[in-house]
């Protein structure tokens, strides 16, 4: 198990001095960043500050110009960091079966709700349709969806913003993860879709991982309500680097330059989304 060495916390993901350019235009100008396990941690940032090209590069969809990005291997015994530009793509996928991704438009399969669920566990656990389905009961009855038959022969094209929200979540809680990661989960809801969602966040966050394990979740979001309601570790991107790294009521008071007029526009900032 690879700990810091100052608190002898488990690390999820460790990004070490990651720099990113598009066009000779520089995105990332030297990431530090340590997520340790169990953590609830929210990235923000002004529009094109880096977040999503920050995700990608733990998601291993893209690669740094410089600097490096470990993941912890929960199919190995104590989940020990690998460095993600020297795995193959079989390790990568490996690596993937533990985690679920929650994207900012959902990102739903074409079909049923069924469908939607059992792509993923087919094709990444193996699973046969007999094992899948208690699993897809369990999966839809966390996150408050109906579990009944109609309802998963219902075409995912047919549901509210919010229940298709909560399907995206449910397919990503299929799979077990130990990590979870929220791309603007609550872009495009309502008010009352949007408070539903930031409490399942929290409590698919707060439910016990495999094994009965610490879940680490990882948000990028402008929605301050959001934050209000998890009250995560808040890590603010600014000129391409960790601008701030602590508690959200830090950040939620804090009169920096930087900080406040961000924070102040985060409404208009997520409603544009």
């Amino acid at each position: 198990m690879d700990a810091d060495a100052a608190g002898d916390r488990a690390v999820e993901i460790r990004i070490e001095n990651v720099h990113k350019a598009f066009a000779a235009r520089p995105v990332l100008r030297g990431v530090d960043l340590t997520v340790y396990r169990g953590d609830c941690l929210a990235i923000v940032g002004g529009s094109g500050c880096g977040k999503t090209v920050l995700l990608n590069h733990i998601l291993g969809q893209l690669r740094p110009d410089t600097g490096r990005v470990y993941v912890a291997d929960h199919s190995e015994p104590g989940a020990p960091l690998k460095l993600l530009d020297t795995v193959d793509d079989t390790d990568r996928d490996e690596i993937h079966v533990h985690w679920g991704v929650v994207f900012q438009r959902n990102a739903l399969f074409s079909g049923t709700v069924y469908d939607n669920i059992a792509l993923w566990l087919k094709e990444v656990k193996r699973l046969e349709d007999a094992a899948i389905l208690p699993i897809a009961r369990r999966a839809l009855a966390d996150v408050a969806l109906p579990t009944d038959d109609e309802f998963l022969r219902r075409n995912q094209e047919q549901l509210s913003g919010g229940m298709a929200k909560r399907l995206a979540v449910a397919r990503a809680l299929a799979m077990d993860p130990a990590v979870l990661f929220y791309d603007e989960p609550t872009t495009g809801l309502d008010p009352t879709s949007s408070a539903q969602i930031h409490d399942l966040i929290h409590e698919t966050h707060h439910a016990p991982g495999p094994g009965g394990e610490a879940r680490t979740t990882i948000i990028i979001t402008h929605d301050k309500d959001l934050l209000s309601r998890l009250e995560p570790r808040t890590v603010m991107l600014h000129e391409g680097r960790v601008f701030f790294d602590g508690p959200f009521a830090g950040f939620h008071a804090s009169t920096e330059p930087v900080i406040r007029p961000y924070f102040e526009v985060m409404p208009i900032l997520h409603a544009a989304r």
